[in-house]
């Protein structure tokens, strides 16, 4: 009754005064509960329209207006493969995402002509990757989730070069990617002894347990684990 009473509350505020409650037999004698629905009458129509009360996930298409239900047949197959950051020095960068972030150097693109390269830096074993450069390369392109480095050759020597926008000054756009580690805390140690530079520290701010460090570029990453996320964000879900 508490729940029917909050219900009949949240319709009388929205101008709705009178409704009929509609629910299966079966309800009154099962203790499962039963998704209830009303005929309401509103001021506007002067007539009773049903309003289903039954509940809806958060991310179900009615909670969610633009939402594609089903993925379009054509899409099967896709998936997200790379993120990419321009850096200024790689020698910085790929010290920074190999020793300090673990990750490996999958796969590497030189383009003399218009004088950039590419590493790809990711979770995946290298020694798995095939020995023939051209097969490595599609081995790469098939991994998830993978880190894109750009670097234009001579910024990291540029005295005039002033570095890339991080997204989060104005105008704000990117905000940051995210590494699942084993202990948030203990990551953050770390970091703390190796001189990575914070955003925010585990136990600062309204959001305990995530922690915001940045790249040598100055690009944000969060940093959480997976046996406090689910409670940090509790209030959310």
């Amino acid at each position: 009754m508490a729940s029917f009473t909050l219900v009949a509350t949240a319709l009388f505020r929205a101008g709705i005064s009178q409704f009929r409650v509609i629910t299966k037999p079966e309800s009154l004698f099962h203790s499962r509960p039963t998704p209830l629905s009303f005929t309401a009458k509103t001021k506007k129509s002067g007539g009773y329209r049903l309003i289903s009360m039954a509940a809806q996930p958060k991310e179900s298409p009615a909670n969610n207006p633009g939402l594609q239900a089903t993925p379009d047949e054509a899409t099967k197959g896709y998936f997200m493969q790379q993120t990419m950051f321009r850096i200024k020095d790689p020698k910085v960068s790929l010290d920074f995402y190999s020793r300090v972030l673990g990750m490996s150097l999958l796969k590497r693109l030189d383009f003399p002509e218009m004088k950039f390269s590419l590493y790809f830096l990711g979770y995946e074993d290298p020694a798995t990757a095939p020995s023939n450069s051209v097969d490595r390369t599609v081995w790469t392109f098939a991994q998830k989730a993978t880190i894109e480095l750009t670097h234009n050759w001579g910024t990291e020597s540029d005295p005039e070069f002033k570095g890339y926008h991080n997204g989060n000054s104005e105008p704000r756009g990117f905000g940051h990617i995210g590494i699942t580690v084993d202990d948030t805390h203990k990551a953050c140690e770390r970091f703390e002894r190796l001189g990575v530079e914070f955003v925010k520290k585990p136990d600062d701010g309204k959001m305990k347990g995530i922690a915001f460090i940045k790249d040598p570029d100055g690009y944000w990453i969060e940093i959480f684990d997976l046996k406090t996320i689910g409670n940090v964000t509790a209030g959310a879900a």
